[in-house]
């Protein structure tokens, strides 16, 4: 596997696919009952692969709403919440994201990092995927 190929594997439309724009509407009607009180977006975004260690790594993109407030306090639980949450099911996107591997692909073990913040108006918590 190379840079460029899984690049050209993690397109924007099958990224969309593992993470539907959707789901942060559903997401925040579950945990609100109103989608409309959500302050962020969720997207997915391939970052790279280490080929030493074989960790495949991607962003969970938070982006904040127009007219919403992303703040730090809403955010640095979530991959707590994201790891376990039935809508968001980072088990299914991974079990999804190694299938496309095809192969004999298969994971060892996956984990989401700790929230950052490279601006104000978006937060990235870290997903790796490890391979075996």
């Amino acid at each position: 596997m190379t840079h460029k190929k899984l690049n050209d594997l993690f397109t924007k439309e099958v990224l969309e696919d593992l993470l539907p724009p959707q789901l942060s509407n559903d997401f925040f009607d579950a945990l609100y009952g109103d989608a409309d009180e959500g302050a962020y977006n969720i997207s997915l975004s391939f970052k790279n692969y280490d080929s030493e260690k074989n960790i495949l790594s991607f962003d969970l993109r938070l982006i904040e709403r127009p007219d919403k407030c992303l703040a730090c306090n809403l955010t640095y639980g979530l991959p707590d919440v994201f790891s376990c949450h039935p809508l968001i099911n980072i088990n299914g996107m991974v079990e999804k994201i190694v299938a496309l591997l095809g192969g004999d692909t298969k994971c060892t073990g996956w984990k989401l990092g700790r929230t950052q913040t490279p601006a104000s108006n978006l937060h990235i918590i870290p997903l790796t995927i490890r391979l075996g």
